[in-house]
């Protein structure tokens, strides 16, 4: 049988993959007039962007500008060098901040549908630092009717936890419902979201929010400006002539097709977290791919076609890490306020506590990764809380003093024990050094000063803590029967590392020379964030601009360049 002919098309501009970074490229070229299309793997768009909280870490943004949020150019060049350091170059980082707010002002003066709200609170990850912001720099769209896509709604890339139909919070509801229980400020916002969903379902709105908001806004924006966009349509290879990239191989709904791109392509494919040989290859073990939370096709297509044509690669070796635990029938559970709240404690298989567990959830993972000087590493971990944590706070989705779903005990993932002693008997962790951890932590707690990893201590740790706890909201002593012990991995929501990237968004050789034609952004390219985590968003954030940056550079060039 004769091999399929494949089908040709040219233009403009080749964007691979449909998140933030793609989206956002796309539609940038368009708006500068070029012809621009668009194809992504899936049978559905958005990628890990519409599995996330949907934040965006940018600073100086139009949105922190209307809230009179005492952000500058100068306040945010020195927290991002404080946070990523010579790790990433300064071009790098100030092309990410200058052009991070010319993007958002871009964006939503052509088109109505890019609305964000600011995460008041929402502090930097690491305030305490030069230049951080305790108060935060992260907003999130707008919640959007689903209705507004008509049949393209089915299209998108569904989160890993979904509630009811008609449901919808932001970031701030969230952080206010996980103290439902504790404060009156919780429990408004309890019913604030339910008489929401109950005037939604009576006049059929379908809510989104979240990730789901950002990609369905991106999406009505794309579709306004008529950019086609081809699902079911996976990268194969890129094509070179010369040393350039003039277009890719691809299959659309299993036939072979070749899009020439007259100016350059940009990949924003995603990162490899679902590719167990890569992750074998760059990560310390141990390893999984059922600990991630990010996009099931990501496993590093668009990175291994660059690295293919030479394209140089940097911090393959890290990831958007979280502490996260399994879940036995589905994607894993990302936990973020359940560190930062009083009466539970994170320790190893020698029963010692080795980090400050409210910490960003990359930092903590980083030291999951470390070693004890004992020898003894901490993965997995061992979240270990009181009946009194499980009364008070929300827990794997479960209300405080709601019963723990049973496939956790049946599958070994949680125990469950009237004493410590006991507990440390099940997980197989020395009793007396449990039961020692846990006295001299609550010594601290009612103190009110972790003199061990200074829990508490930063505006961070604190945001997600309980306000009616003092002196330290992040601190309340382990005592209440029976005691639980959940095992904590090194999750992520995608890796970090990527093609590098200038800042003009073009990929480079290992010689530092662009390799014209190519282009890159997200979790394709190599994070701008370096090893660390300036802020919620700090993911999003940056691949949006940095596809912005591509589309422009494109625009800009010089036919004769292109």
């Amino acid at each position: 049988m004769s091999e399929q002919k494949a089908t040709e098309a040219a233009y403009d501009v080749v964007v691979v993959g449909s998140g933030a970074a793609g989206m956002t490229a796309a539609l940038t070229a368009a708006y500068r007039g070029l012809s621009v299309v668009l194809i992504e793997k899936s049978r559905s768009f958005g990628g890990s962007t519409a599995r996330s909280g949907g934040g965006v870490w940018i600073p100086n943004n139009p949105v922190l500008v209307r809230e009179g949020v005492p952000d500058s150019p100068d306040l945010a060049r020195v927290y991002l060098k404080s946070v990523v350091g010579d790790r990433v170059p300064q071009a790098k980082q100030d092309a990410f901040l200058d052009n991070g707010p010319r993007m958002m002002t871009y964006l939503s003066s052509r088109t109505p549908h890019l609305e964000f709200v600011y995460d008041r609170g929402y502090s930097d990850y690491h305030p305490e630092l030069p230049g951080g912001l305790a108060q935060g720099r992260s907003i999130e769209p707008a919640i959007v009717d689903g209705r507004l896509l008509g049949d393209d709604l089915a299209l998108i890339n569904q989160p890993t936890m979904s509630g009811p139909k008609g449901i919808a919070f932001t970031v701030s509801d969230f952080h206010d419902l996980n103290m439902i229980a504790r404060t009156w400020k919780g429990k408004r916002t309890a019913m604030k979201v339910g008489a929401k969903a109950v005037a939604n379902k009576l006049r059929g709105r379908l809510p989104l929010s979240l990730g789901k908001a950002l990609v369905a806004r991106l999406w009505l924006a794309l579709r306004d400006a008529g950019v086609p966009v081809w699902l079911n349509t996976p990268l194969s290879e890129l094509i070179t002539e010369d040393g350039a990239v003039v277009g890719v191989r691809a299959e659309r709904d299993g036939a072979p097709i070749v899009l020439r791109a007259r100016r350059g392509v940009v990949l924003a494919a995603g990162g490899f977290e679902h590719n167990l040989e890569m992750r074998k290859q760059f990560f310390a073990e141990p390893v999984s791919t059922e600990w991630t939370v990010g996009a099931t096709e990501n496993v590093g297509d668009g990175i291994r076609a660059g690295e293919e044509i030479g394209a140089a690669l940097d911090l393959m070796d890290d990831a958007w890490w979280g502490p996260s635990v399994r879940n036995p029938d589905g994607p894993p559970f990302f936990c973020l306020a359940e560190r930062s709240q009083p009466g539970a404690i994170m320790v190893n298989d020698a029963g010692l506590r080795f980090t400050n567990e409210s910490a960003s959830y990359v930092d903590v993972v980083h030291t999951m990764y470390e070693r004890h000087e004992s020898g003894i590493g901490h993965v997995p971990a061992h979240f270990i809380m009181d009946q009194r944590f499980r009364d008070r706070y929300l827990f794997l989705g479960t209300f405080p003093k709601q019963p723990i779903p049973q496939k956790y005990f049946d599958a070994g993932i949680i125990k469950k024990a009237d004493t410590l002693a006991e507990l440390a008997e099940k997980i197989g962790v020395p009793a007396d050094a449990l039961g020692a951890t846990v006295q001299r932590f609550n010594g601290f707690a009612l103190a009110g000063r972790d003199e061990d990893f200074h829990r508490g201590d930063s505006a961070y740790d604190r945001y997600y803590g309980d306000p009616t706890v003092t002196p330290n909201p992040c601190l309340a002593p382990i005592e209440k029967p029976p005691f639980y012990a959940v095992e904590m991995v090194p999750g992520d929501l995608g890796t970090k590392g990527g093609l590098v990237t200038d800042e003009h968004s073009r990929v480079l050789r290992a010689d530092g020379a662009p390799i014209a034609g190519l282009y890159a952004a997200g979790n394709n390219s190599a994070a701008v964030m370096g090893n660390s985590y300036a802020g919620a968003g700090a993911t999003i954030g940056p691949a949006m601009v940095f596809g912005y940056i591509a589309a422009n550079h494109l625009a800009d060039l010089d036919q004769a360049e292109a």
